[in-house]
């Protein structure tokens, strides 16, 4: 089922190539294909799941995407706008409408500032409202995401792992923004603490009609949030469809092993198990041809050579295999 909302962000052929130095001129040696020719595309209030491994590159998607690391080539646009070739100072307005929630909630907030400093930052550097006005809409947003607005004096060490989460998702609507990056935002917190955050960021993007790209390595967390789901595998997406499609009628065989290791409530249910044979590649080296046919247990000769095309098998259904 393809989505009639217009796009938010657009992603084309994304690629970020880290050097490799070596020795005392520090030459360049080789390249780590972190990203390496990513396409997606996240629609006005729908979540798109970036899911893989880790290391497979989907945190440096994301920043890259946003910008916040700067891509290697590829085509970025925000609401049909081209900003690969932005400058910084012409960057600027879309930085409003592009906003993160990181991974650990503790290192992401500065020690040295309080809480309602930290979250009325963004505010201040946009030059977006007087003091009294920040203090206002500050406070709003402390209320908002479950925190008292008192709480606003305090330091990010006072506060628990999730409040301190409800901190930094608080500092990405101060703009309002309408696209939000959730790099693995509720990894770090306890079981029942995530599930607080996730209905969060559910209640919030029926509310303001929030686009999200959430990156995650857990499929369960995945499919109770998102719309889309990008299956990622050494820099490159292998699946790319809606999420009943992904979780009913998987076709890539990465995609598969992945749901095979997703734990099932019912102990009566017998899921079928699928060993992955070896280790992930390395990105400074990745095998030829299909990235993943070095673990893939149907892979044949042209696997070893070819590079399979993200292709749409079905609508709005796209695998990167050659026996699909």
């Amino acid at each position: 089922m393809v989505s009639a909302n217009p796009p938010v962000i657009e992603v084309k052929d994304l690629k970020k190539h880290f050097p490799v130095k070596k020795g005392l001129l520090r030459r360049t040696v080789g390249q780590v294909y972190a990203v390496d020719g990513v396409t997606f595309t996240v629609r006005a209030g729908e979540t798109l799941g970036l899911v893989g491994e880790s290391g497979c590159g989907k945190t440096t998607a994301g920043r890259a995407a946003m910008r916040l690391v700067e891509p290697t080539s590829g085509s970025i646009k925000v609401e049909g706008k081209e900003i690969m070739g932005l400058s910084k100072a012409e960057l600027r307005p879309y930085r409003r409408e592009m906003q993160i929630i990181f991974q650990d909630p503790f290192s992401s907030l500065n020690p040295r500032m309080t809480a309602g400093d930290i979250v009325g930052e963004p505010l201040l550097v946009h030059g977006v409202a007087n003091a009294k006005e920040r203090q206002e809409q500050v406070s709003a947003l402390f209320a908002r995401v479950g925190l008292r607005p008192a709480q606003m004096k305090n330091y990010p060490h006072q506060f628990s792992g999730g409040q301190r989460q409800r901190i930094g998702i608080a500092r990405a609507l101060a703009l309002g923004p309408k696209l939000i990056v959730g790099d693995e935002p509720v990894s770090a917190l306890d079981v029942s603490i995530q599930a607080q955050v996730i209905n969060l960021l559910m209640e919030l993007q029926a509310e303001r009609r929030l686009s999200y790209l959430f990156i995650s390595h857990n499929l369960a967390v995945v499919e109770h949030i998102s719309h889309q789901i990008a299956v990622m595998y050494l820099g490159r997406i292998v699946e790319y469809a809606d999420t009943r499609s992904i979780f009913t009628n998987a076709q890539h065989p990465y995609t598969e092993a992945l749901l095979a290791a997703v734990p099932v409530p019912d102990p009566a249910i017998k899921r079928k198990k699928i060993v992955l044979q070896g280790d992930v590649p390395s990105p400074v080296k990745p095998p030829s041809g299909c990235h993943f046919h070095t673990r893939c247990p149907y892979a044949v000769d042209r696997c070893k050579v070819e590079s399979p095309p993200l292709r749409e098998i079905a609508p709005g259904h796209h695998v990167s295999c050659h026996l699909r």
